[in-house]
């Protein structure tokens, strides 16, 4: 039994070393030291021929003396095998880009099996596994069953819970619970989703719709429905609000201001701002009114501070966020 487990582990080591190719590492810092085979192979104890054969890749050096020519050489054994944990971005880009064209023309499992294969090869790059993620939740209904479908789709949600807890980057972490978010969605376990991400409108966009489908799911289409709204006035206030920084920012330009305040205006007059929020209106009649005055335009100023007057005295007062037959509170 022992004799077979070490045949095994041979077999293993010899095939890694094969795909990981220390070869040409070797050479190199031999000859960045300027020393002979010989004096390498006389500081490790080994025959010339050895070092030799090391060097054309037609053996490997035994696992305990990774550390010692490593440490000779002053590098890391990661450095001496070649081997990289992390994948650098651009090669996860053509990876994925590589892969997703691969499941339109090779078979379904060979591409499922090779990434695998990257998936344990590169286990902690974090933004790979994202990626992987990504090419599961993308292609698993290629899967042609329902019960494959499923377990591919569960890999893919092992495969974030990984990033998630342990990736040190916000942005990806947050990236990834979405990509959760869709995977849980599509085995229907909307309890799941709203686990992971609470019930909170200060979301982005697509998580506040993954919290919407959520509720669906679990049959409380009034809390969807009063989820999806909050979003519909939340992106309402957000595109207004950029228009009114745009506005200030092209004060001096009066052409683009001028499109900007009108076109901020209409939308005000579309969605009822008035009603649902009427601080909104103050800004934008104030802005409007000094665009006007800055171009010289007073009557046009005078008309906007007059709006500006009404908002203040008929509708500022009590101030409060009101929802209309649209936008329902």
């Amino acid at each position: 039994m022992t004799c077979c487990l070490k045949v095994d582990f041979v077999s293993w080591y010899s095939m890694h070393m094969k795909q990981i190719n220390c070869a040409t590492v070797i050479a190199e810092h031999r000859r960045q030291k300027g020393i002979t085979q010989e004096e390498l192979a006389a500081h490790l104890g080994v025959v010339k021929a050895t070092v030799s054969k090391w060097e054309t890749g037609a053996s490997y050096p035994d696992i305990a003396q990774l550390p010692v020519l490593a440490a000779f050489f002053d590098i890391s054994v990661d450095t001496l095998i070649n081997y990289a944990p992390q994948m650098p971005e651009a090669e996860i880009v053509k990876l994925y880009q590589r892969l997703a064209l691969d499941f339109t023309q090779q078979p379904f499992e060979s591409v499922i099996a090779e990434i695998e294969g990257m998936i344990k090869k590169y286990y902690s790059c974090y933004s790979l596994l994202h990626r992987m993620a990504l090419l599961y939740i993308n292609h698993a209904p290629m899967a042609g069953d329902a019960e494959r479908t499923a377990q591919i789709i569960r890999a893919a949600i092992k495969l974030c819970q990984r990033v998630t807890g342990n990736s040190k980057d916000q942005q990806l972490t947050w990236a990834t619970i979405n990509i959760q978010a869709v995977c849980h969605l599509a085995v229907n376990e909307g309890e799941a989703v709203l686990e992971l991400m609470g019930d909170s409108m200060m979301m982005s966009l697509p998580d506040r719709t993954h919290i919407a489908q959520a509720h669906r799911l679990m049959g409380n289409e009034d809390k969807a429905q009063e989820t999806m709204q909050a979003d519909l006035f939340i992106k309402i206030m957000e595109i207004f609000q950029s228009m009114m920084v745009a506005l200030q920012s092209n004060i001096n330009d009066f052409a683009r201001a001028e499109a900007l305040y009108l076109r901020a205006e209409a939308l005000a007059d579309l969605f009822n701002m008035r009603r649902i929020n009427v601080n909104n209106m103050a800004m934008l009649y104030i802005l409007g009114a000094m665009m006007y005055q800055t171009a010289t335009h007073t009557e046009k100023s005078l008309s906007v501070l007059k709006k500006y007057a009404d908002v203040c005295i008929n509708d500022f007062f009590p101030f409060a966020v009101r929802g209309d037959d649209f936008l329902t509170n």
